[in-house]
């Protein structure tokens, strides 16, 4: 019973505030440039491969701009390849099997990265999302464009999150960011990170597959967010954040996508894609606002992003979408959690 009361906690707890808004501007600003450039060109529908780049804006959210810039052209790396891996399949119409064999070694690849770069947040997840998302839908673009738009998201990105450093000027020679060479310890504790990854997305993927459901990629991208927290507590709050914040989310989904009067939709009928790009563009700063202080609010808003962005590249039946999404979620965020309670480092030394 404690335990429950405290995971029950950890939902209502937010946390201290630490320069959120300036961060949600970055991240916001640099998801709203390229995704009002695809409405002007009538393209609104590839806002999936913008929005992927785009989240290179989250990462150095705290750092001085010359060591972000560092750190956010090492994210683009995670992210654009993730999306240029996952296109590549789509192109070439390798889903199922291969797309959960893929995804797994991505994410245990990922995760050495991650870790040996010291990335923040934490983990290959937004990597592993950008693939699985990407492969599952039809690329009504040729390959190269797709990644142009991903690469010149994400470029834009590092763009805006340097632009501060025209106020100060300021450069140190030599700064570098405090990345620890992963030896001994360190090497043996990313290489534990990395089976926990690639053990949790290839169960995920495999239940997935096995369920029948369209897309096995939610489940393997909910199995990796636990995975990012720092001790087994944290990854178990983490996972139930996940469930929680994804559900709520859905709700708001399911307020735009299904027809009633609540729904935006109805009142332009003759522009539904660009109301879902705008309503995306509105749901990232938030997402970021919330990020580092409660991930289960962020997911409210982060699951909108994902899921309308899937809808504009590839329009389903809205019941079906938020069904499967639910479901996914759920099973990849416990199976998440069950590998890591089962693969702890103090049992591998």
């Amino acid at each position: 019973m404690s335990v429950f009361m405290t995971h029950a906690r950890e939902l209502h707890r937010i946390g201290p505030a630490n320069n959120d808004r300036l961060s949600a501007v970055r991240v916001g600003l640099s998801v709203v440039v390229p995704g009002l450039f695809l409405i002007a060109i009538g393209r609104p529908e590839l806002m999936m491969y913008a929005v992927f780049g785009a989240l290179t804006g989250m990462y150095g959210r705290n750092e001085s701009h010359q060591l972000r810039l560092r750190h956010q052209a090492q994210a683009a790396l995670l992210l654009v390849g993730g999306l240029s891996i996952g296109t590549f399949l789509s192109v070439n119409h390798i889903h199922s099997w291969w797309l959960v064999l893929v995804a797994t070694l991505f994410a245990g690849a990922g995760s050495f990265f991650c870790d040996a770069a010291k990335l923040r947040p934490v983990g290959p997840f937004f990597g592993i999302l950008a693939l699985g998302a990407c492969a599952s839908v039809p690329t009504s673009v040729p390959f190269t464009t797709a990644v142009l738009i991903g690469a010149a998201s994400a470029a834009f990105s590092i763009v805006v999150g340097f632009a501060g450093w025209f106020r100060t000027r300021s450069w140190e020679r030599g700064a570098v960011r405090d990345v620890p060479l992963l030896r001994g310890p360190l090497r043996q504790s990313a290489l534990v990170h990395a089976t926990r990854y690639v053990l949790a997305v290839s169960a995920a993927g495999v239940c997935g597959v096995l369920s029948g459901s369209g897309h096995p990629h939610w489940a393997m991208a909910a199995a990796a967010v636990p995975l990012a927290g720092a001790d087994l507590p944290s990854r178990v709050h983490r996972g139930i954040h996940r469930i929680v914040g994804t559900f709520l989310g859905l709700g708001v989904v399911a307020v735009v996508l299904f027809p009633s009067p609540a729904s935006p939709l109805q009142y332009f009928p003759s522009h539904g894609p660009v109301v879902l790009a705008v309503i995306v563009m509105l749901c990232q700063f938030p997402t970021e606002l919330f990020m580092a202080r409660h991930y289960g609010w962020a997911m409210v808003f982060f699951t909108p992003v994902i899921l309308l962005i899937a809808q504009l590249a590839a329009p389903m039946d809205p019941g079906v979408l938020v069904l499967e999404r639910a479901v996914e979620t759920f099973v990849g965020a416990v199976i998440g959690i069950a590998v890591a309670v089962v693969v702890q480092r103090h049992r591998w030394n």
